[in-house]
């Protein structure tokens, strides 16, 4: 009896084992630099674990200088836009970049760019070729990454379930998450979790400029929606953000203020993090010049090394010089100006191998531009951080940098030599600040699963039970006044009144009965 209960058990279970080791999954990303950095990581660990990945992948606009795309072991396809919209997105793009690096970041530019991004979704989904390539797969599971609305609109023409990961901190866009003002702080609030009662009312009113932004970031699909689904079955994007059947969020709990999450939200932080090597010997001969000084690494993104201008690279190369540590710096060196003499003690590199770097003993301090990416790894192996941040998520990021006591943060438009030099004297002086982020690299190993396996092991759960309906609240289903109860407050709120009402009615009607019987005792 016991072994025809155990035969049942794997009859009952191999399917889904089967399925689980042997899906096809579509990996879709339209975006480059970092974010395509991600989903070719997750695209490759699902690979790693058996199953059979594609990946759709835009070309174009690599948003990383000097990129080149190394040979895969998952199958891909590319697809390139027009040209002529290469050159329209990258004209707009450095225009918002040269605005960013002289401190003039505003939304409308911001706009523009997702308005580029939808002509490309809607020059995409015109392209039936690609999209019956894509059906004729069969794929049973697609995962795409929130910036570009674009891949959830190919999932929802494609009819496969899908997976969502979330790139930058939360708030940048709305996931049906509860969301507290009270203690979660609106994105772009630049608050923390601790807020008095002004800081509270801040968030209120951040919150109603999110929504703003938010309704106007949406409505730049508006159209394409319309061109592209049939009346009648018209996705509308904040439902289909809900419709995913996980959240894969690109964060930690060593690094992220403590809120409500739901049973498909799961955080994977560190993903890009691999095992360490051995750093090159030019590379440890220059950090052994500094014996026990150490050195700091300086790494501002592939943004910030592509447009960073020759005023901020003077300044940073002359805080730089006043450090007793060496400092090893990813510069690209065709921009560095002519009339400046490198510092004895920098080494600037096109490429270094910053994991590694992060996890050399002799590392001192951490130059960042706040990328999560970057915040991860510095957080896994323990090292304090000065940042830099330029935009989007970045200033967020180092909100929760400085809250959590890691390290300190400066402005592009403050970047002084003497500034820095400040800066990274107080942090590499502080063993606070060392002490802090050692504490959360044991939170961030401790976890019972690497970031990996997390991403693993839920997605083989979703494929075995065939989506994530019992992971998502009925909230997701039901309409925006039933779920705040307002439905409830206007009921009771009625019958409150009523009762008022009637009790009046029934009090004048006593007193008028009471009046009337002591006239006709009088009388």
């Amino acid at each position: 009896m016991p072994g025809l209960r155990m035969l049942l058990l794997v009859h009952v279970l191999l399917p889904g084992i089967l399925l689980s080791e042997a899906a096809k999954i579509l990996t879709i990303s339209t975006l480059g630099g970092s974010h395509y950095l991600l989903m070719d990581r997750v695209t490759q660990i699902l690979q790693d674990h058996g199953h059979n990945v594609t990946m759709f992948h835009q070309g174009g606009n690599s948003l990383m200088s000097g990129f080149k795309e190394e040979e895969k072991s998952y199958q891909v396809i590319n697809w390139l836009p027009p040209e002529d919209y290469q050159n329209e997105f990258k004209k707009h793009f450095d225009y918002y970049m040269g605005n960013v690096l002289n401190g003039r970041v505003s939304f409308e530019g911001f706009l523009k760019i997702i308005e580029l991004l939808a002509f490309q979704c809607s020059h995409l989904l015109n392209r039936k070729d690609i999209l019956d390539s894509l059906r004729n797969e069969h794929f049973d599971l697609v995962v795409v990454e929130i910036f570009d609305y674009c891949p959830f609109l190919i999932s929802e023409k494609l009819g496969k379930p899908f997976v969502s990961f979330l790139f930058s901190t939360f708030g940048t866009v709305d996931i049906g998450l509860p969301s507290p003002l009270s203690y979660v702080p609106v994105f772009q609030s630049l608050l923390t979790d601790h807020m008095n009662f002004w800081s509270r009312v801040k968030n209120f009113l951040e919150f109603f400029i999110f929504l703003m932004r938010k309704w106007k970031i949406e409505s730049k699909y508006d159209n394409i929606i319309k061109e592209h689904f049939p009346e009648g079955s018209r996705p509308v994007l904040a439902h289909l953000l809900r419709k995913a059947e996980l959240w894969f969020v690109n964060t930690d709990f060593a690094f992220e203020f403590a809120r409500p999450l739901l049973p498909n939200t799961v955080y994977v932080g560190g993903l890009l993090s691999r095992p360490t090597k051995p750093i090159p010997q030019d590379l440890e001969d220059f950090i052994a010049k500094f014996g026990d000084s150490g050195f700091v690494l300086v790494v501002l993104g592939s943004m910030l090394s592509r447009y960073q201008t020759q005023k901020d690279l003077k300044e940073m190369n002359k805080a730089f010089a006043q450090l007793p540590q060496g400092v090893i710096w990813k510069c690209t060196r065709s921009i560095w100006p002519k009339d400046v003499a490198l510092s004895s003690n920098v080494k600037i590199m096109d490429w270094l191998p910053q994991n590694d770097l992060l996890a050399h003993p002799r590392i001192r301090l951490f130059v960042t531009h706040g990328g999560m990416n970057s915040l991860m790894e510095t957080i896994r192996h323990g090292v304090p951080i000065v940042g830099i941040p330029l935009f989007g998520d970045q200033p967020e990021n180092m909100v929760r940098v400085e809250a959590r006591k890691f390290g300190v943060s400066l402005s592009l438009k403050d970047l002084k030599a003497e500034t820095l030099v400040f800066k990274m004297k107080q942090v590499l002086e502080d063993k606070r600040f060392k002490s802090a982020v050692e504490a959360a690299s044991v939170i961030w190993h401790s976890h019972p699963l690497p970031p990996a396996q997390r991403v693993v092991g839920w997605i083989n759960h979703i494929l075995q039970t065939g989506g994530a309906a019992h992971l998502k609240p009925y909230a997701f289903q039901q309409p925006w006044h039933e779920q705040y109860l307002l439905d409830v407050i206007l009921f009771l709120l009625g019958v409150t009144l009523g009762a008022v009402w009637l009790c009046g009615k029934l009090l004048r009607l006593a007193t008028g009965c009471l009046c009337g019987a002591r006239k006709l005792k009088k009388t």
